[in-house]
């Protein structure tokens, strides 16, 4: 948008600041909603041929993944508007990106370090926005019976907590809103 100076025409062509960014939060919602479908009908198709379960409630079962993903998308891109509202390029907002993971990771290394233990450091850190995107879906990789099997003669026992938890979710959608309504509070100050 900033780039190409679409932005200025389509406020010179009668678009309010506002309606701009309801365009693009309906682009986000569109593209989470487009990449969740797919994912869905993906899973079922593999599921379907490679699973030896043919039974419907075990099928659609664990469907809030589904969901929690959806809202994870929403939340990333979100802040990956924000980031491209503030910066104003594309390439400079994907580095800021990566330097904001970076900075999360350093604060959960000296959170660890100096105030808390490894319980208390994951709840706070649930509360930074991509570690909260992050929680949404916890690593899936462990619940495969081939890993756990791995785990048991290797005498260790994983014991992770799989489920979407409903304060995750509200912990995304109000970063969401936030990065939502910073946007619109950029682009309404900025002078284009």
């Amino acid at each position: 948008e900033y780039s190409n100076k679409t932005i200025k025409q389509n406020l010179i062509d009668g678009l309010s600041k506002k309606e701009f960014i309801l365009s693009k939060f309906l682009t986000v919602i569109s593209f989470a909603l487009i990449s969740t479908v797919f994912v869905f009908v993906v899973s079922l198709i593999l599921g379907g041929i490679y699973s030896d379960y043919d039974e419907f409630s075990i099928i659609f079962s664990d469907l809030e993944f589904v969901l929690a993903f959806f809202v994870k998308l929403v939340g990333f891109f979100s802040f990956c508007l924000f980031l491209g509202i503030l910066v104003k390029r594309s390439a400079f907002s994907l580095g800021f990106l990566v330097i904001w993971q970076i900075i999360e990771g350093i604060t959960t290394g000296l959170i660890r370090w100096k105030l808390f233990d490894k319980e208390t450091t994951e709840f706070v850190m649930g509360f930074f926005p991509l570690q909260s995107m992050y929680n949404l879906i916890k690593e899936p990789i462990t619940r495969l019976e081939a890993v756990q099997t791995v785990a048991d003669q290797v005498g260790e026992e994983i014991v992770l907590d799989y489920h979407v938890q409903w304060y995750e979710i509200m912990i995304v959608l109000g970063w969401t809103a936030i990065f939502i309504y910073l946007s619109y509070a950029l682009l309404k100050k900025r002078d284009l």
